[in-house]
């Protein structure tokens, strides 16, 4: 269950994701978490700026300043997307909630591309001779979240449909031609899908949005 804090508390959004939020854990999985935080405005007007992301604290854990997690997603990150949609959310405020209601509008056409180049980058990074199975499993899961998110408006996060076949290419049960027959459909599937995301995303809303933020966190006059 969400955990309802302050505004004052600077972590506005915490989600697990990864494996466990995908539905592809085992029992040796770790609890991968990210976050979106917001640095008091005052700290803006300073020579030296404020992190734009921080680890930490909890083992497993990254946050990005929110201003970052903005602009990381109005690019169409697919890491930063899918934490819009992570099913488990640990921590939440209300600017937190504002900002997963706003996840539609960081939603454009570019997904197609980032979430296809993120799995060829994933791809050229494997070794045929010593497949790095768990690595070529969220290639593939990749592909087919971006191929639901352009089919349906949001990236698939929980993969319980696919988890047998996809635990199978973890386990190294697959042979290799098999694995990239798999990704070579996906990736003809996501290239050729017309889709139903806008051409560009709503960056008046999500300005909107951190603008308001800004203001909630400017120093308070007595």
């Amino acid at each position: 269950m969400a955990q309802d804090i302050g505004v004052s508390d600077e972590l506005i959004l915490s989600v697990v994701v990864g494996s466990r939020a995908y539905g592809l854990d085992t029992d040796a999985s770790d609890t991968d978490r990210r976050g979106v935080f917001v640095v008091p405005t005052r700290a803006f007007w300073r020579l030296d700026k404020p992190p734009t992301h921080r680890d930490g604290p909890l083992p497993e854990q990254f946050s990005w300043e929110v201003e970052r997690f903005c602009a990381l997603a109005l690019d169409a990150n697919p890491t930063v997307l899918e934490c819009l949609w992570s099913p488990i959310v640990e921590v939440i405020t209300p600017a937190g909630r504002r900002l997963r209601e706003l996840r539609e509008a960081f939603l454009s056409e570019r997904a197609q591309h980032s979430f296809a180049g993120y799995a060829e980058s994933q791809l050229r990074r494997l070794d045929p001779e010593r497949p790095n199975w768990k690595q070529a499993m969220h290639m593939l899961r990749l592909l087919l979240s971006g191929l639901h998110l352009v089919r349906h408006g949001e990236p698939l996060v929980g993969m319980e449909a696919h988890r047998e076949r996809l635990l199978a290419v973890r386990r190294g049960e697959v042979p290799w031609d098999a694995v990239i027959a798999w990704r070579a459909a996906l990736s003809a599937e996501l290239a050729a899908e017309p889709g139903t995301l806008p051409g560009r995303p709503d960056r008046e809303r999500v300005e909107e949005f951190l603008v308001g933020v800004r203001e909630e966190n400017l120093p308070t006059r007595s």
